[in-house]
């Protein structure tokens, strides 16, 4: 029998740039999503394009009030979404703030206090400022831990004793395998070093711990928790050398969890940079920044990957952003993700065992195709494949509680219909709501509740008893 905990966080997430839209209103400047019309599989463009689905996105801008009452409806406990850099410094780094982008989110956390729904905010959730990349060269410039502590600042004493729950980088472990999307870096990513690479990742790491500090130092209230991709990697034989690869792939998908939780670089990865010509420039100070730990871990989980020590066998599975070869074992969904229930389980335990910190699900969900139906009540998704998708992980989740792992929340990805960061589609829907816009941008925005609304806020009525029933 499910037995979920009292106060146990059931919502939904979201990123600022998929949702938003709005994207030149306001005084807003642009950001990296803004040059991203194809999502991360394409190079960037000069300017915004027409095609970019993101400068409209589902235009949450305007309708954050709907989707809210929306989201009450099925009973969340907690919403996450992201603030926009660039609403709030429009170029990154500038002096003061624009009071129109901060005058935004005071009304949305306005919105989520009317019903009840904690915030729970990403200040960075791939949406480095266009002028830091381009100017600066994104996360490879030292310069950018100043601008983010001073926007981590103003965000922080702004909305003091309105939002409890803090995330710095999201999937900070993503900049090795998408440097733009994660770090603002234009280079194309085989044109890169490991040594330009880390060291990006390192003045990210220097600034999440120093605006950990200044959280805690504004408001001793605050709790911040670090965000990594989650990704089990399984041996593909027993093969001692396969075991070992696969054990070596996960430590360098956990050494920034590492890092934020225990204040230092571990062992394993300083040996990566000895072995591999890797040479960081890390003064006493971001020592002493990295040295603020955080108060939980947060991570995505939507596949998990093999791994062998044969060249010949690897093999990169479809849409799978940071490589691994296909489980021969699992189902895939459209795009390639092999769907692993049992997978979050093992990831729970293992970062539970590992860090001793309690743990945040804060991405998990099935991108698909859904059609609109008619149907008595109105238009709706049937869309049974979602809700066993769902099921199936949160039993697992379940299944961890018991383990005696410590886990605050669990927020389902794209709770509302959102544009794909992967492929900046809308076709690859995963929320609980249908919004009603299509790939080519055309569309009415009427949002309709899918049959897994209905499933979910009864999962949620229940504290997750109603998943004992199938």
């Amino acid at each position: 029998m499910m037995a979920f905990p009292k106060g146990f966080l059931w919502g939904g997430a979201t990123a600022a740039n998929q949702i938003e839209g709005a994207y030149n209103v306001d005084g807003k400047g642009l950001s990296i999503q803004d040059v991203l019309p194809r999502g991360v599989m394409a190079p960037p463009t000069q300017e915004p394009t027409p095609d970019n689905l993101k400068l409209e996105a589902i235009d949450f801008y305007h309708r954050y009030a709907e989707d809210i009452a929306l989201f009450a409806e099925m009973g969340f406990k907690v919403f996450r979404f992201s603030i926009a850099w660039s609403r709030i410094f429009p170029r990154g780094d500038e002096e003061e703030p624009n009071e129109a982008g901060l005058a935004f989110y005071d009304r949305v956390l306005d919105e989520l206090e009317k019903h009840g729904i904690e915030p729970l905010v990403t200040l960075s959730h791939y949406e480095t400022p266009l002028a830091l990349a381009r100017e600066y060269g994104g996360w490879r410039n030292r310069k950018l831990i100043g601008f983010f502590e001073r926007y981590a600042e103003t965000v922080f004493r702004r909305y003091r004793g309105r939002v409890r729950y803090w995330l710095t980088f999201n999937e900070i472990n993503s900049i090795l395998h998408q440097p733009f999307l994660s770090g603002g870096i234009e280079t194309p990513r085989a044109e890169l070093t490991e040594t330009e690479l880390y060291q990006a990742i390192h003045h990210e790491l220097v600034a999440s711990g120093s605006v950990t500090r200044l959280a805690h130092e504004i408001d001793p209230e605050n709790k911040v928790g670090c965000m990594v991709i989650g990704i089990p990697r399984y041996p593909l034989t027993p093969a001692p050398d396969d075991v070992y690869k696969a054990l070596h792939e996960t430590q360098l998908d956990i050494a920034f969890g590492d890092i934020h939780c225990r204040g230092a670089y571990p062992g394993y990865l300083l040996r990566h940079f000895r072995e591999h010509g890797v040479e960081l420039e890390i003064t006493d100070a971001d020592r002493e920044a990295i040295a603020h730990t955080v108060d939980f871990v947060s991570f995505s989980y939507y596949m998990s990957a093999c791994e062998s020590a044969d060249p010949a066998k690897q093999t990169k599975g479809a849409g799978n952003l940071m490589g691994g070869i296909p489980n021969p074992t699992l189902e895939a969904s459209e795009w390639g993700w092999q769907i692993d229930p049992v997978g979050l389980r093992i990831l729970l335990n293992l970062y539970w065992d590992r860090w001793q910190k309690p743990l945040f699900i804060v991405e998990n969900g099935l991108g698909a195709r859904d059609v609109l139906v008619d149907a008595p009540a109105g238009p709706t998704v049937h869309d049974d494949y979602r809700i066993n998708y769902m099921r199936d992980h949160l039993v697992q989740v379940g299944e961890a509680l018991a383990d005696g792992v410590e886990i605050l929340g669990y927020t389902s990805w794209g709770c509302i219909d959102l544009v794909s960061a992967s492929t900046a589609q809308m076709s690859k829907r995963y929320g609980f709501i249908y919004v009603d816009r299509d790939d080519s941008g055309a569309g009415t925005f009427r949002r309709y509740p899918k049959d897994s609304f209905a499933w979910y806020r009864d999962v949620i009525a229940s504290n997750g008893e109603a998943l004992n029933s199938r």
